[in-house]
């Protein structure tokens, strides 16, 4: 499965319900599993961000229907990228011309 990396940040919504946050991620590891991904880790981040998460997915179109599944919810806005592993990166370079 490929990895992401989801740079989260909190909405005023989510911000003034913040005691709900624990049940909202656990939700989100239902959400993720139901779709053949994993919610790997959910870190609550100081400075730009106020979490960031790590995920797997089987492709780039389950992550985008996740990702904007939980923003649709109003509670996050969030920035995500596609992370390679260490393998992944050295057959990408490896491959170059």
């Amino acid at each position: 499965m490929a990895t992401y990396i989801a740079f989260l940040r909190y909405t005023p919504k989510a911000k003034e319900a913040i005691k709900e946050s624990p049940a909202r991620r656990e939700a989100a590891k239902k959400l993720f599993a139901s779709a053949g991904a994993n919610l790997k880790h959910v870190y609550l981040t100081m400075g730009r961000y106020d979490a960031v998460a790590i995920a797997e997915a089987p492709n780039d179109e389950t992550m985008a229907r996740l990702a904007l599944t939980g923003a649709s919810q109003g509670f996050i806005q969030t920035e995500t990228v596609r992370a390679f592993t260490e393998e992944e990166a050295d057959k990408i370079i490896n491959s170059l011309p």
